[in-house]
Order: C-alpha cells, then sequence, then structure tokens
C-alpha cells in the first residue's frame, strides 16, 4: 500500500536511527526531530524546523510518531 503522505518517517533501527524519505527519494537517517528538519530544508521546505516535524501533515511516523527514537 502507498503511503498519501509525501514524507515518510520509517520505525527506529537498532542504533535508533530512523529512515527518512520523500515521495521515492531516501534523505537520510535521523536521529531526532532537528535531523527530520533539516532533511527537510535541504528537500525545500525553508520553514521546517522541530515543531514544523512534530505537528506536520504531510508526514507519516511509521512505527511510532515524533517522540520514539530508541527501538
Amino acid at each position: 500500500m502507498a503511503s498519501t503522505h509525501p514524507v515518510v518517517v520509517y520505525p527506529p533501527a537498532a542504533d535508533g536511527g530512523r529512515r527518512v524519505r520523500v515521495d521515492d527519494h531516501f534523505l537520510g537517517m535521523a536521529y531526532g526531530l532537528l535531523d527530520v528538519a533539516e532533511f527537510l530544508r535541504r528537500a525545500g521546505i525553508e520553514d521546517a524546523d522541530p515543531e514544523y516535524v512534530r505537528q506536520s501533515g504531510l508526514i507519516e511516523w511509521r512505527g511510532g510518531g515524533p517522540d520514539m527514537w530508541a527501538r
């Protein structure tokens, strides 16, 4: 099933990092909201900050929400 959200943050890996994808592009491993915000800024969402990341309806959080960073 395809996501209806353009940004997907996957469940935490063993080291606590979470893969971040925008559409079909892998942006990197995030270890906190600052990392996700930086990936989004690089992808063109210039006003992305941790609060934006926490509240954005563009993001699908898999395996836990924005406060889940450890497995």
